[in-house]
């Protein structure tokens, strides 16, 4: 679905270099068009659909999060940090660290910092769609749940950010690691529409800005942009 989070799954697939094919669909009215609910009954994007040698049919697999689970445990185990410690496997609490944030900011991303970045430009979309008279108390209204609710809970959630970037195991570089993970990769796409806006700048949380950059410079993200600008003509990573 053009002007989606579904890059995510795009970039991880070109992570994992497995082959695929891309089915593109059109908003109207900036919502999903029908057809999609053929794929999904909730008629939402991403989707995948997997069809294993020798089965009658295919899987249809919805929401991000289990779509790129799914895709790691199948085919790409190395994105995954290792889940039990030595000694431990299968024991309540002998979970590794490593694997249980990743975990932890696979359903963050979604589950926590998502629906305050989608706040946020609902809140826009009533200013800017409201009759001229009465733009200007649709434009107090946002500013006012900007100043009370969501820029102090995008900063609480930037400086967490920041920290986990900061306290990374085995050096760092990514959010669980010095590897790549689903984790970075889910939350790739909210860090991406908020950089330099809602209070997401280079000075407040540089080592959060900078880790954007990485991920952006990778090879597989360049390819899953490229793959966008082929079918849309531009990329345009914002609600």
């Amino acid at each position: 679905l053009e002007k989606s989070r579904a890059q995510r799954i795009l970039w991880l697939l070109e992570e994992l270099k497995i082959d695929y094919e891309l089915k593109t669909y059109k908003r109207i009215n900036m919502t999903a068009p029908p057809e999609l609910k053929k794929v999904h009954p909730l008629g939402k994007s991403p989707l995948v659909s997997i069809q294993a040698e020798g089965a009658a049919e295919p899987i249809v697999l919805a929401e991000s999060g289990l779509i790129i689970e799914y895709l790691i445990d199948h085919f790409g185990p190395s994105l995954a940090p290792k889940r039990w410690q030595e000694g431990k496997e299968n024991e309540v609490q002998g979970e590794t660290d490593e694997w249980l944030r990743c975990r932890h900011l696979m359903h963050y991303g979604e589950g926590t910092l998502m629906p305050y970045l989608v706040t946020a430009l609902l809140f826009r979309i009533v200013r800017d769609k409201s009759p001229f008279f009465i733009r200007p108390i649709a434009n107090a209204i946002k500013a006012n749940v900007e100043s009370t609710f969501l820029n102090p809970s995008l900063d609480t959630n930037f400086a967490f950010l920041e920290s986990q970037v900061k306290s990374a195991p085995d050096g760092g570089g990514y959010l669980c690691g010095s590897k790549l993970t689903g984790a970075d990769i889910l939350v790739s796409f909210p860090l991406g529409v908020a950089k330099g806006r809602s209070g997401f700048t280079k000075e407040k949380y540089p080592a959060l800005w900078n880790y954007v950059n990485r991920l952006e410079e990778r090879d597989g993200f360049k390819k899953a942009v490229q793959k966008i600008v082929d079918v849309e003509g531009s990329y345009d990573p914002s609600l």
